[in-house]
């Protein structure tokens, strides 16, 4: 059954650094600052619509949860923890900083019944980090994930690709470390450079530029690939869509349909290992019915692609085989 979340956000409220990439209003579209009554009415609206709540988690993301105020952090959890258990939703997820976990505040989340906790590594370069105001090491990800396990909780990590100063080698490196940690579950970040951000002043004035996004669509297939062959889920891919990112955004990454995209790269890819001709070629490939609008491409890109080799290529349905797998018909 496919998990989903009742989501409300906590744009910058305690966050003990501005990080260069941060404009959390833009990035979420909230405007403004929700509190235990606000936290009841949405639980008890999304209790009453939602199909499956027994697979739903209520979700507070946007800002640094375990860094806000002590006193406002357990009314949020208060709130919410009243809205879990059984005949309800199956628990609360969070997402902090690396350094803004320890066993005091572990035990506290236990408490109010949080299941999985997110943390914002962002990169597992220390360059990178300093160099984009994180305030935070990458052995801090670390140390905080291997808590997080100890307590039981879900362990997830997010992960921001095309950072200032970040080469493609960081992003290798970040991709490592991060499957060696062995998350449950990653959310994959492109840059997105928006209006009123230090990142935005940097590109503004020519001192930041990004990769290109052929490069970081074809780094996050392979990630994304990686992390499937670990059985670590990819949860998010790109930044949802969003009228307030779209008006403030002054570069970067960002598609609405960034990770169809990306797994429209790693279908032409498993294709090509298949291909035993160079031109005026004829292939049937089978994929997981699900994913046949994905090997087909946004707008039909594979189809074009391989018509411009001279190849011709169909896709066709198959329930047994594995998601990202291609067979030759």
């Amino acid at each position: 059954m496919k998990h989903a979340n009742i989501s409300i956000f906590i744009p910058h409220i305690g966050c003990p650094h501005r990080c260069s990439f941060c404009d959390q209003r833009t990035i979420s579209g909230a405007e403004k600052i929700p509190h235990g009554e606000d936290v009841r009415e949405i639980c008890e609206k999304a209790l009453a619509e939602v199909k499956s709540p027994e697979n739903t988690e209520i979700a507070f993301f946007g800002g640094s949860f375990t860094a806000i105020p002590r006193a406002y952090m357990t009314e949020l959890l208060e709130a919410a923890a009243s809205f879990v258990g059984e005949g309800k939703f199956k628990g609360i997820r969070l997402s902090t900083r690396p350094d803004c976990i320890d066993r005091e505040v572990l035990t506290i989340l236990k408490k109010y019944g949080v299941t999985s906790i997110e943390l914002g590594a962002q990169s597992m370069s220390n360059k990178v980090l300093k160099a984009n105001d994180r305030g935070h090491s990458a052995e801090d990800v670390e140390k905080a994930a291997k808590l997080i396990r100890e307590y039981g909780f879900e362990l997830g990590l997010q992960m921001m690709v095309g950072l200032y100063r970040s080469e493609m080698a960081d992003e290798y490196e970040t991709l490592e470390r991060i499957i060696e940690i062995r998350p449950d579950t990653v959310r994959i970040y492109p840059v997105v450079i928006l209006r009123g951000t230090r990142l935005g002043e940097l590109y503004q004035s020519g001192e930041y530029d990004t990769f290109s996004f052929e490069d970081v669509t074809e780094f996050v297939a392979d990630a994304m690939l990686r992390f499937a062959d670990k059985g670590i889920n990819v949860i998010k891919c790109g930044l949802h869509a969003s009228e307030f990112v779209e008006r403030d955004m002054l570069g970067g990454f960002y598609h609405p349909a960034f990770r169809e995209i990306c797994e429209s790269h790693i279908y032409r890819r498993k294709m090509k290992e298949l291909i035993r001709c160079e031109s005026s070629c004829d292939y049937v490939f089978a994929v997981t019915p699900s994913c046949i609008s994905k090997a087909i491409g946004q707008n039909k890109s594979n189809i074009k692609y391989f018509q411009e080799l001279g190849l011709n290529i169909k896709i066709i349905g198959d329930e047994n085989i594995p998601k990202y797998q291609v067979e030759l018909r």
